[in-house]
């Protein structure tokens, strides 16, 4: 039993929800509420990275569903250390970015969702999107201005931070850091003049790029595409990647699980006893003539698969899994035939009745008991008892004895007592 659902909800999943379940939802929402793409949501994706960061960790997942929040923050018995970790490198951990030391050495990694059908995870396709991207500025080679014309700024001595001490009371001393007004955190300074005309001092320019996206048959919902080097770009470190994250929509007759494809069919009463032949079309608009031969009983329930049928194995696509059909039955109407063609019907089907009485007995000794429905919830058990007003001990006599369940309704027994 779960104590409280609060990161379940956050991420918009059920308490029993599995590891991929997890990461479909985290990768969603993180995507949404990034603050590249959504700066006011800051607080949402910190939100979203911490209950991504319990839930997806086994044990500290079973110590928040045993004590909550509260229990992941004192450190929950074995919940791997109390807290939480930074949002963005929880964020760049799952979409290969590498963590905060590793964005230090690097620019920052530009994220992108790429919405596919099913068919193209089946056939492989190719898109072009459209990014938008911060490049080095080739006019001033990054540096704002004319070479030579920036000078280390004065009042921070090219740290970008001005510190201050704050006295709060005799002998005590703060010490506050901010932003150098003087240069604006640069560590540098430019005069207006000496300025680069092209970026306008800022070193960077905003650049749109076409990329042509190369989707590989097998390829699955939430696989990412990286693109190397191909991310922001800045002054004196090496550029980010472009990550594209696969997002595959619904498909309305197929719905994929590893290698395999499942679908529904329903076939008539008829079909499943006397068999059938069904069309089927595949992602690739091949069509299976799907093929019970008569004999072949077809339950209702009943799976069948169809094997090289499925999804493309990724890198091997001359190898596939299969189509696997859940069949469900449907029978006919009431009264679909005159009572004089059921008869004529049931001669065809096995003799299931058994004869549990015996062949004297009088055919005014039967009760006879009409079906309902019933409810299944209804759990109590009880017994009525009808019996003659004699002496249950008396002598041996032949009794004919009605036992009434409430949830299997009425049923007649003869016995000895």
């Amino acid at each position: 039993m779960v104590k409280e659902t609060g990161f379940y909800d956050l991420l918009g999943v059920k308490p029993n929800a599995s590891p991929e379940e997890l990461k479909k939802a985290y990768r969603k929402l993180a995507l949404k509420y990034h603050p590249d793409k959504n700066p006011t949501e800051g607080e949402k994706f910190k939100q979203i990275s911490q209950a991504y960061e319990v839930l997806s960790d086994a044990k500290k997942r079973k110590v928040y569903d045993r004590g909550g929040e509260k229990a992941i923050k004192e450190g929950g018995n074995g919940a791997g250390g109390g807290g939480f970790g930074s949002p963005m490198d929880i964020f760049d951990l799952f979409f290969g970015g590498g963590g905060h030391m590793h964005r230090e050495r690097r620019g920052k990694n530009v994220v992108h969702q790429l919405t596919v059908s099913l068919e193209d995870l089946y056939n492989g396709a190719t898109r072009k999107l459209a990014v938008q991207k911060n490049v080095i500025c080739e006019k001033c080679e990054g540096r704002g201005g004319r070479k030579g014309a920036v000078e280390v700024c004065p009042s921070c001595r090219g740290t970008g931070v001005q510190v201050r001490l704050h006295q709060l009371a005799p002998g005590m001393m703060q010490q506050i850091s901010t932003i150098c007004g003087g240069c604006h955190g640069q560590g540098q300074r430019l005069s207006h003049r000496d300025r680069c005309k092209t970026c306008a001092g800022r070193k960077i320019l905003r650049q749109k790029k076409i990329l042509e996206v190369h989707i590989d048959k097998g390829m699955k919902d939430g696989q990412k595409i990286v693109f190397h080097g191909e991310g922001d770009q800045e002054p004196g470190l090496e550029p980010g990647d472009i990550i594209i994250v696969l997002d595959q929509r619904e498909h309305p007759v197929f719905r994929r699980q590893e290698e395999d494809l499942i679908m529904s069919m329903e076939i008539k009463l008829v079909e499943s006893l006397c068999g059938f032949q069904k069309p089927v079309k595949t992602l690739d608009n091949r069509t299976l003539l799907i093929t019970s031969h008569p004999g072949e009983l077809i339950r209702p329930g009943d799976t069948k698969c169809v094997l090289n049928e499925g999804m493309p194995i990724h890198r091997r696509p001359f190898e596939k899994g299969r189509l696997i059909i859940s069949f469900n039955v449907v029978f006919p109407e009431e009264n679909f035939l005159p009572l004089n063609k059921l008869k004529q019907l049931e001669q065809y089907f096995p003799d299931t009745r058994e004869k549990s009485e015996p062949e004297s007995m009088d055919d005014d000794l039967y009760i006879y008991a009409d079906l309902e429905d019933c409810d299944l919830t209804y759990q109590r058990r009880h017994y009525h008892y009808i019996e003659e007003e004699e002496d249950f001990h008396t002598a041996a006599e032949d009794r004919y004895v009605t036992v009434q369940n409430p949830l299997e309704k009425k049923r007649s027994f003869y016995i000895r007592i």
